[in-house]
């Protein structure tokens, strides 16, 4: 709170920041990532990563990728670690629930980690796009270690699929063990 000229009158400040403006080519990835198509009658907006995503065994890797691109970007604005770590839990869970077949698809359209990445970003950016070049190194190492745990999980996934296909496979020609 501000005294203004009038000794008996307090006013309000609004200490919130001003909106910083995001470079054009991450809104554009967001756009054409998650709302770049219009189902016409029904309006439903979808966009590559739907597409995409239907490549059995890298859609949702490759969409996974392209979606990190907007985390490591978040660095570049200076957001806070925890809206850091918020990005990489709307990739992740992008990424673990749209392995589930069909249902994972018809999740993923409706997730958009692209466009909830891009508000994030844009609500907690600290410097504008002209000044959001340097990286910092402890922000980098935070980033680091989250995509290490993120690698670790989708290699994980690929282990646990093959056991999976390969139990299924021992079942189907007679020669599982209980």
């Amino acid at each position: 709170m501000v005294r203004s000229g009038d000794q008996n009158r307090l006013e309000l400040v609004d200490k919130t920041r001003s909106k910083i403006e995001i470079e054009r080519r991450l809104v554009r990835l967001a756009n054409v990532m998650d709302t770049m198509f219009r189902i016409p009658v029904l309006g439903w907006r979808f966009g590559l990563n739907t597409i995409i995503d239907l490549i059995p065994g890298i859609g949702d890797t490759a969409t996974s990728i392209i979606s990190f691109y907007l985390v490591v970007s978040g660095l570049r604005y200076r957001v806070p670690k925890i809206t850091l770590l918020r990005m990489m839990i709307n990739t992740g869970i992008y990424y673990v629930v749209g392995l589930v077949p069909v249902a994972g698809a018809i999740f993923d359209t409706w997730w958009k980690p692209n466009k909830r990445n891009l508000e994030l970003l844009r609500r907690h950016a600290t410097v504008s796009a002209s000044e959001a070049h340097e990286l910092r190194r402890g922000d980098l190492l935070f980033v680091g270690i989250i995509f290490l745990f993120l690698s670790l999980l989708v290699a994980g996934t690929f282990v646990l699929a093959y056991i999976g296909a390969q139990f299924a496979a021992d079942v189907v020609n007679g020669h599982a063990t209980f």
